[in-house]
């Protein structure tokens, strides 16, 4: 018990900031899971909390960052577990609540193609990769949730909502916001903490402001 305790406080005194430039601190390894349990919300009411939980259950940071391309089963396909991009955090908290974002992804692709970004110069829908880029996901939850003011106040991000950022003008990001608060900065400020994969797994961390915020979203279905 006083084991599990000191490594309890050792994750909540011990969250870092991210650096662009490196790869990201552990927060919380796979090893650490019962200490999981301990930080979750007991008994979720709304799916804000349920979603947060989800996130949180599956920090992982031996997840491997694979940003190929890889053919996948529809629907509820996912890349190797020990592998994934930032989508994948996303994409593998709500199939914890029973959402099926390839599916919901590619049905409304289906029915408005011409509304999603033509980026990568495709001409009909892919299965595989749609639900997994960034971009078609912003436009997904504007359609189909509900896409909320970007600001640079902290307390604008609430539990379960979704951000998106842009980093160094080129990579399209994207994060969970849960309910777990940051150390208090010099100000006195606390933000939520997020659950991300850059690449060093997919990690608990204090970067909300770490990158340009260019999307901000909340999606329960």
């Amino acid at each position: 018990m006083m084991k599990q305790l000191f490594l309890l406080i050792s994750i909540l005194f011990s969250i870092f900031s991210c650096k662009e430039e490196t790869k990201l601190t552990e927060v919380i390894s796979l090893n650490q899971k019962e200490i999981v349990q301990d930080i979750n919300i007991k008994n979720p009411k709304s799916f804000a909390e349920k979603l947060s939980n989800a996130a949180i259950s599956i920090i992982d940071d031996k997840v491997v960052y694979t940003p190929s391309y890889v053919s996948i089963k529809y629907p509820n396909g996912d890349v190797p577990a020990k592998t994934g991009v930032c989508t994948d955090v996303i994409i593998r908290a709500y199939r914890k609540l029973n959402i099926d974002l390839q599916k919901e992804v590619h049905e409304d692709m289906i029915s408005n193609f011409s509304k999603y970004p033509k980026t990568w110069g495709l001409t009909k829908t892919d299965t595989n990769i749609d639900h997994r880029r960034v971009p078609n996901l912003e436009v997904f939850f504007e359609r189909k949730g509900e896409k909320l003011k970007v600001s640079q106040n902290a307390s604008d991000y609430k539990t379960g909502e979704l951000v998106t950022w842009m980093i160094n003008g080129k990579l399209p990001h994207i994060g969970i916001v849960t309910h777990l608060k940051s150390n208090p900065d010099a100000s006195g400020e606390k933000r939520n903490l997020i659950v991300h994969n850059v690449g060093g797994g997919q990690v608990l961390q204090d970067c909300l402001f770490s990158y340009k915020i260019v999307g901000h979203y909340k999606f329960e279905n």
